[in-house]
């Protein structure tokens, strides 16, 4: 396995959680690293961008309460996730990509179910 995501649950509304996606070594110096997500019945959306350790994209939605960063040593990106709300319920997956033009991901994680409850 290349990308391995864990770090989902059940939660309150207004609870926090923080996803991991350990890496191999070879997929983790690929330059940009993404979280994405996916409701129940709707397409696969992005998240989260980080360009060798700077985030360089939020969607909307998750400014100011998500922030995605990553640990050079241990190969492994994270998602905190502050102030969830009942429509952050998904399943997130972590990606990378070698391209830092092409929107095209390599390399996805398995996902991880985040359900946060009203």
């Amino acid at each position: 396995v290349q990308l391995q995501a864990s770090g989902g649950g059940l939660v309150q509304a207004g609870g926090s959680l923080r996803l991991s996606c350990a890496a191999s070594a070879s997929i983790f110096s690929l330059t940009v690293m993404a979280w994405f997500r996916q409701a129940p019945g709707k397409q696969r959306t992005l998240v989260a961008i980080d360009n060798r350790g700077t985030p360089t994209f939020y969607v909307d939605s998750v400014k100011g309460r998500f922030t995605i960063s990553r640990d050079n040593a241990k190969n492994t990106l994270y998602l905190q996730m502050n102030s969830l709300r009942p429509e952050d319920t998904a399943v997130y997956y972590c990606a990378a990509r070698k391209s830092l033009v092409s929107s095209v991901y390599d390399y996805w994680g398995q996902g991880t179910l985040v359900t946060v409850s009203s």
